[in-house]
């Protein structure tokens, strides 16, 4: 099985704000509270278990904990020399999750890091060379998918594709490279490209998908999936948060039920072609077990793509 053969490819929940919720030791922190990715080395039974509760809630694909894994990000913990290490243990806990389950796959996770270079925090070359150790440990350890995630940047994402195919290619490694933008509320990246700058600046790679994730919840997600739907040739993805966050008693809070999340998404899916499904921050095992059930009796619409 590859993930061609899936209808519709149905990735895990929210990583951050589950973690939150789990006993996790404070002896596992080692003095570098918020730093998730440490947790693969120091508490891996804590990253396997959530990502048990995930895969037993009907979810293809997990992704690694390693969103922020990074050398640039993990210097901010005195932690850079561990990159490799830590990446190559997320990938080793993700498949002791997954055990004996078949039809299951491990995404490599690949956040846009703390730094944008459009703005000026780093070199373009600085941040392709940290992209690449990351890339090439999570590879090598065995994933099935990178997924470049949460892109703020079209500087940053253009950056994380082109890596990753050098690493595909130095490695001798053929999987799938999806991307998936963030758009803020006011319709554009966090730098100011729309939609349809990002689709022109990534048509000419073989990439597998692209789509969107974090930041709102869906309803403001509608016109940029909706113009992917008409103008991207490839698979589209769909994983947004539980609802636009507040904070309510000094907590954020995602509003959406998992019955309100899965209607937005049926919608997506069967209005818009969206075949790659998931969520993003405040999803829980809830979200997705009831995503899986509906996944089950549908099929994405047929798309004309008319770019």
């Amino acid at each position: 099985m590859s993930f061609d053969d899936e209808k519709i490819l149905l990735f895990d929940g929210a990583c951050g704000t589950n973690l939150q919720e789990m006993t996790i030791p404070e002896a596992a922190w080692q003095g570098c509270e918020g730093c998730n990715e440490l947790l693969n080395l120091t508490s891996p039974e804590t990253i396997i278990a959530l990502h048990e509760s995930f895969l037993e809630a009907g979810a293809m694909v997990i992704e690694t904990n390693t969103f922020g894994a990074s050398s640039i990000v993990l210097a901010e913990y005195d932690l850079a020399d561990k990159t490799i290490e830590i990446n190559r243990a997320a990938v080793a806990n993700a498949r002791a999750a997954i055990g004996n389950r078949s039809h299951c796959y491990i995404a490599g996770s690949i956040g846009p890091t703390t730094k944008l270079p459009s703005l000026g925090h780093i070199s373009v070359d600085a941040l392709a060379g940290s992209l690449r150790e990351q890339m090439r440990a999570l590879v090598e350890a065995g994933v099935d998918a990178l997924m470049i995630e949460t892109c703020q940047d079209l500087l940053q994402v253009k950056t994380a594709v082109v890596a990753s195919f050098e690493v595909l290619e130095e490695t001798g490694r053929d999987i799938p490279v999806l991307v998936s933008v963030t758009m803020e509320r006011q319709g554009t990246m966090l730098v100011g490209s729309d939609i349809a700058a990002i689709c022109a600046t990534l048509e000419p790679f073989p990439l597998y998908s692209l789509g969107l994730n974090c930041a709102t919840g869906p309803a403001d997600m509608v016109s940029h999936i909706r113009y992917l739907g008409h103008n991207w040739p490839g698979r589209i993805s769909c994983m947004p948060n539980q609802g636009l966050p507040s904070v309510v008693d000094g907590k954020t809070f995602y509003p959406m039920t998992p019955e309100e999340f899965v209607n937005s998404m049926r919608k997506f899916i069967v209005s818009d072609g969206v075949s790659i499904v998931g969520g993003c921050c405040g999803t829980t095992p809830e979200h997705i077990r009831q995503l899986a059930a509906a996944c089950k009796t549908l099929s994405p619409c047929e798309r004309e793509v008319t770019a």
